[in-house]
């Protein structure tokens, strides 16, 4: 019981009522536990249906917060001249980059639950063990690889499954402009490697607004593609089409370990 009030406090910080205490936690960017699922303001997740193993939290990143990981991306001076769209880490993170990888745990482990998680029988990490399997929520460091990236209107990236050098659970950050990521489940492979074309291809939209968090695991992870289609008519959600402004995503994850 100790362990876990201990666990708490390092998390959460001691427990004050004082105004200046919870201005002075707005501060951080690490600001995204929740101690209580009833908060109104505590991040909360939903599954994808049509998709096992993805999980949406839209509301991961407050404004505040999302302004001041931008602003710690804008001071690593990777974007000051125009080609450059995209960083790599690798290893060693940036302090900022360390913290957002412990709020994804951490919202992981506290967040608020507005859909019953599926498979939670017989796990040894009880609730919380569902959002990712026990070996994945565990491991230290938590993620150990990082990309940013920049794109400007117009901009997206290609359908694609992350390469096989990184283990599963993926987190997907994004900032700036909402967008819509469609998934596609990879199609068969022949016997030359290639996916047979003629399958039919479904296509599951998401919307990501700015400070949302997308989770990948199990069969999001490794059998379904995704992608952000910037084309005219992709960009589509309830109807209305997305307007497509300059948008920064951060992508963590965690390399393969080498035997």
């Amino acid at each position: 019981m100790e362990e876990e009030k201990e666990l708490l406090r390092r998390i959460f910080g001691d427990s004050s009522d004082s105004e200046d205490k919870s201005e002075d936690k707005e501060d951080s960017i690490d600001d995204v536990g929740c101690q209580f699922t009833s908060d109104p303001n505590c991040p909360t997740w939903e599954p994808v249906n049509e998709i096992k193993g993805l999980w949406l939290c839209r509301d991961f990143l407050s404004p505040h917060q999302q302004s001041t990981l931008l602003s710690a991306i804008q001071n690593e001076g990777w974007f000051l001249e125009a080609p450059n769209n995209q960083a790599m880490r690798f290893g060693d993170l940036p302090s900022w980059a360390i913290e957002l990888s412990n709020s994804i745990r951490e919202v992981i482990l506290y967040g608020d639950r507005i859909h019953e998680p599926p498979n939670c029988a017989g796990s040894d990490r009880g609730e919380a063990a569902c959002w990712l399997p026990p070996d994945l929520l565990s491991r230290e460091p938590f993620f150990d690889q990082l990309i940013a990236n920049v794109y400007q209107p117009g901009e997206g990236i290609c359908a694609h499954v992350d390469l096989m050098r990184f283990e599963d659970g993926i987190a997907i950050v994004s900032l700036e402009s909402s967008c819509v990521m469609h998934f596609t489940q990879v199609g068969e492979v022949s016997g030359s490697g290639k996916e047979q074309p003629d399958l039919p291809m479904i296509k599951i939209p998401v919307f990501l607004m700015p400070g949302s968090l997308v989770l990948l695991f199990g069969d999001a992870r490794y059998l379904w593609k995704h992608e952000i289609n910037r084309k005219p008519g992709f960009q589509m959600w309830e109807g209305q089409e997305v307007n497509q402004k300059r948008r920064t995503s951060i992508t963590l994850r965690k390399l393969c370990h080498a035997e």
